[in-house]
């Protein structure tokens, strides 16, 4: 056991996001997205597993140590709901609560097309597949940096 790292972050999962660099993506979806056959074609090539949490969750655990890009203008993405692209599903709504609480401040997800999350997702560093049940909850984040107190912030 660790001290001060969310019990959900697996050895894997922990791996994966400290080996990534300022800028790689991470795909966290739900159990409907081709999860394993699209990781085969990230940088880790495998799909990585939260099974038994649901989408918001696994959010909070992966932003409980990763940083979102503060460089970009979009460093979080959710997947549009197909027929009508500003619908915001609960499962949507409850992922931004953890965005805007893991980073302190506001971050609206930037929507994505289903078929344009796909391509996106197979460039990503890694997929963490998720047990979420409820369609549509898919999230790319683009990681940032931890910088020292004295450098300046974008």
């Amino acid at each position: 056991m660790l001290k001060n790292l969310d019990p959900l972050l697996n050895a894997d999962v922990l791996h994966a996001l400290a080996s990534m660099g300022h800028g790689d993506e991470v795909v966290v979806c739900d159990a409907n997205f081709p999860a394993d056959s699209v990781a085969r074609a990230t940088v880790i090539g495998r799909v990585l597993r939260l099974d038994g949490v649901d989408a918001p969750r696994a959010v909070r655990a992966v932003l409980s140590v990763m940083p979102l890009d503060s460089f970009v203008d979009d460093p979080a993405l959710r997947m549009e709901v197909v027929g009508d692209p500003h619908a915001l599903p609960a499962v949507q709504r409850e992922a931004q609560h953890e965005v805007n609480a893991g980073e302190g401040r506001e971050v609206p997800f930037a929507p994505l097309e289903r078929f344009a999350f796909y391509e996106r997702a197979k460039q990503a560093y890694c997929v963490i597949a998720t047990g979420e049940p409820r369609g549509y909850g898919c999230f790319v984040f683009k990681k940032g940096v931890l910088l020292a107190a004295d450098e300046p912030r974008a």
